[in-house]
């Protein structure tokens, strides 16, 4: 078993070396900046990127375990995956927090903000590839696709929770009860809830596509090799 986990581990090392080379420099422009302005007010970005990796680390592991005789728990482990996916493309909504700061020039917050939001959604498209591949395993190909679809409309749902009403994946545990009120009201109250659907819909919509574009791209990259 800890053979498998580690040969899965060693394929993932190019991939791993990128993405920490995306994140170093997420973490380079963001300490410019603290530099250049001599304020802290962009620094909630790093935790918002930690936060943006943690769905391809459960990934990663479901997959892994997938591949052991420990493959029930790699459903038990896409858990954790699915709470927190929603943080990854959550730093698209960071770019609400763009103007003009002097003496910093506009083009570097735009561009501060583009590396986190991109390197946060790349991480979250990284995630769904393994996920999906985990729940192929189980469940055939197409309700894996089916899954995958539903979990990015469950993002953008997410995506609202946590943006404007401020909740954090954790929340699930530590104040539940909340968290499912302000879940349940717009299912009960669909039209008077209408912004939150509109919202979902299209972001999930963007979302999807931009998963699909991606995974397009990968495919055609093996069948060049």
């Amino acid at each position: 078993m800890f053979r498998t986990l580690h040969d899965h581990l060693f394929r993932r090392l190019p991939l791993l070396n990128w993405i920490a080379v995306a994140c170093a420099f997420c973490l380079a422009v963001l300490a410019g900046r603290l530099e250049l302005s001599g304020r802290t007010s962009f620094v909630f970005l790093s935790w918002n990127l930690l936060l943006a990796l943690l769905p391809p680390v459960f990934a990663w592991a479901a997959q892994g375990l997938s591949r052991t005789r420990l493959k029930p728990l790699a459903l038990l482990t896409l858990v954790p995956w699915l709470l927190f996916l929603p943080n990854a493309p959550y730093i698209l909504t960071d770019l609400l927090h763009l103007k003009h700061r002097a003496p910093v020039p506009l083009w570097y917050d735009l561009l501060m903000l583009l590396s986190f939001a991109l390197t946060g959604l790349f991480m979250g498209y990284l995630s769904l590839r393994d996920a999906e591949r985990t729940l192929r395993a189980f469940v055939g190909h197409g309700w894996a696709r089916a899954g995958i679809v539903a979990s990015l409309f469950l993002s953008a749902f997410g995506i609202y929770l946590g943006r404007f009403l401020r909740w954090n994946s954790w929340d699930v545990l530590t104040d539940p009860y909340a968290l499912a009120l302000d879940v349940v009201r717009p299912v009960l109250h669909p039209f008077r809830y209408d912004h939150v659907w509109l919202m979902t819909g299209l972001l999930g919509v963007l979302l999807v596509s931009g998963y699909h574009l991606v995974r397009g791209v990968g495919a055609e990259e093996q069948v060049d090799r």
